[in-house]
């Protein structure tokens, strides 16, 4: 009896010593795999919630006619900016990176964000016009053509040249997120040291890798406080490698 309980005895003793072997081998590959960030990166800013609350404060002060916040996000939605960033592992724990804003990419938002800042414009604009006894004539394309007769230009060109700025310019941006430098990763904190001239320093930032995705979720407490803290979480999700085509007929 006594050995039989020995023998179990020993045999639990090996089997937990084996998990806690498997767990500490899982531990380290996983906090090994989190550190590895090498490649390449691409994260959309969603401008969307910006870009409606200045056009909402704007649209409001249309005499005798209103809006909500939620008719003007309905009209601006997907209205995102491409940051791409590349990460090159050359030790355990950092290596170097390169992070930039697609300026095309940026173009296209805003071209975007003031399209649809222009049809609430001219919906507003219509109801003004039938309040004012002109039951006709206020559809998109007459209320369109009335505005170009009127400020000589299209409601696109001028809200851009006469209405609030939408979104922060590419130099903010670019500012805040362009730039090349070093960068150590371990126990869920990213750091990143610019070392290009006019970026943004140093940025110390939770962050989760799962899979192709890097969440970026907000700059550690202790580090300074951002301009765009509106943006995190920011996900970022690997390029992947395009496949060859099949020549074989």
């Amino acid at each position: 009896m006594r050995r039989f309980m020995k023998k179990t005895i020993i045999a639990l003793l090996v089997l937990s010593l084996g998990i806690v072997a498997v767990l500490m081998a899982y531990r380290i590959c996983g906090a090994a795999g989190d550190r590895d960030l090498s490649g390449e990166w691409t994260a959309q800013l969603d401008m969307s919630g910006q870009a409606a609350a200045m056009a909402y404060g704007w649209l409001r002060d249309i005499e005798a006619v209103s809006v909500s916040l939620e008719e003007v996000e309905a009209c601006m939605r997907n209205l995102n900016i491409q940051v791409e960033m590349t990460m090159d592992e050359t030790d355990r724990s950092g290596g170097t990176f390169r992070c930039s804003v697609l300026p095309e990419s940026y173009d296209a938002c805003y071209q975007a964000a003031y399209e649809a800042f222009a049809v609430s414009f001219r919906v507003l604009v219509a109801e003004r016009l039938r309040m004012a006894g002109h039951g006709e004539g206020t559809d998109e394309e007459a209320v369109e053509a009335l505005i170009t007769e009127t400020f000589g230009m299209s409601a696109v060109a001028y809200l851009m040249s006469c209405g609030p700025a939408l979104l922060p310019s590419l130099e903010e941006l670019q500012a805040r997120y362009d730039g090349s430098g070093t960068y150590e990763a371990g126990d869920g904190i990213l750091t990143r040291r610019f070392d290009t001239e006019g970026a943004a320093g140093t940025v110390t930032e939770q962050y989760i890798r799962e899979g192709s995705g890097l969440i970026l979720l907000g700059e550690t407490e202790d580090a300074a406080a951002g301009g765009f803290a509106e943006h995190y979480p920011l996900v970022f999700m690997m390029k992947q490698p395009e496949e060859p085509e099949n020549n074989i007929k």
